[in-house]
């Protein structure tokens, strides 16, 4: 018997072992795509947190000057102008600040769908 040209094995056993390869190759590429869209998910989310920090600071910074200026204006001086126009430059701030942090959860930055459309794929294959 020639040794260089081994015989396929035929069978059930051989169809399982395809079996599991496939399997496993295709577990393999989800793995990674999966990988690869984690990774932007963070890069998205990393984003979400410094806007919706600097929304929080700006939030408190109006809260402080509105603070402010409601003593000064009791004083009856002539300079809370300047505090009145803080407050409303920090409000603004906090207003921006916020709706971009909602558009990017409202777009959707943060979900994996490329992943899950090829695992509702597999399922409907495999169903």
């Amino acid at each position: 018997m020639d040794k260089s040209a081994a015989p396929h094995p035929a069978g059930l056993i051989a169809s399982l072992g395809a079996m599991t390869r496939n399997s496993l190759g295709l577990l393999l590429s989800r793995l990674e795509l999966a990988a690869l869209e984690l990774s932007e998910v963070r890069n998205n989310l990393l984003r979400l947190v410094v806007v919706a920090a600097l929304a929080l600071m700006a939030c408190w910074f109006c809260i402080a000057y509105g603070s402010a200026t409601v003593v000064y204006l009791a004083w009856e001086a002539m300079g809370w102008k300047i505090l009145l126009v803080m407050t409303a430059l920090f409000a603004l701030a906090t207003l921006g600040l916020a709706l971009y942090a909602r558009s990017i959860v409202r777009q959707g930055k943060l979900s994996l769908p490329a992943t899950m459309a090829e695992i509702k794929a597999d399922r409907d294959m495999l169903l």
